[in-house]
């Protein structure tokens, strides 16, 4: 009955709030279930998570299911800073749905992290400055027009 509840009150968030669509509220959810499971595991204890556990929680969790693609993902679906996060959590706890202590800001959600960094970082290549500037021959020196297949168009003087 509660995935039914919960999906009630997504679809009631979307009447009024159209900045994110409706898979980025299930995703958040499960990435609060997560990051209970894993506060549980560390504590002994269920207890509640702050904003900041949350949102290192949700970034976590996004980079373990979806990988390379999560950014891709989020920015689908209007996620693209911690704060858009935290708007989401607050709009679920209007709906009755995300528990919040009087301590509890949309304040904690934001600047955590650059969405950029966090969710495109690990996926890129390890590659130092003396990597980028070597061809595929291992010398460092740029190749020349004898050693690429391409010629460069002559230019119009006029």
């Amino acid at each position: 009955m509660q995935a039914l509840r919960f999906d009630a009150a997504v679809d009631h968030i979307l009447e009024r709030e159209k900045r994110f669509e409706k898979g980025a509220y299930f995703l958040l959810k499960d990435a609060l279930d997560f990051t209970l499971k894993r506060s549980r595991e560390e504590s002994g204890e269920e207890r509640h998570v702050s904003g900041e556990e949350l949102i290192f929680g949700f970034r976590d969790f996004v980079l373990q299911e979806f990988g390379p693609m999560a950014q891709s993902l989020l920015r689908e679906w209007g996620v693209h800073t911690c704060a858009d996060v935290g708007d989401m959590v607050f709009e679920l706890i209007e709906e009755g749905m995300f528990g919040k202590q009087d301590s509890d800001t949309r304040e904690d959600f934001c600047d955590h992290y650059d969405f950029d960094e966090a969710f495109l970082n690990p996926f890129l290549p390890e590659s130092g400055p003396a990597k980028a500037d070597e061809n595929q021959d291992g010398d460092s020196d740029p190749p020349t027009d004898e050693e690429t297949p391409f010629s460069h168009a002559p230019q119009d003087a006029s």
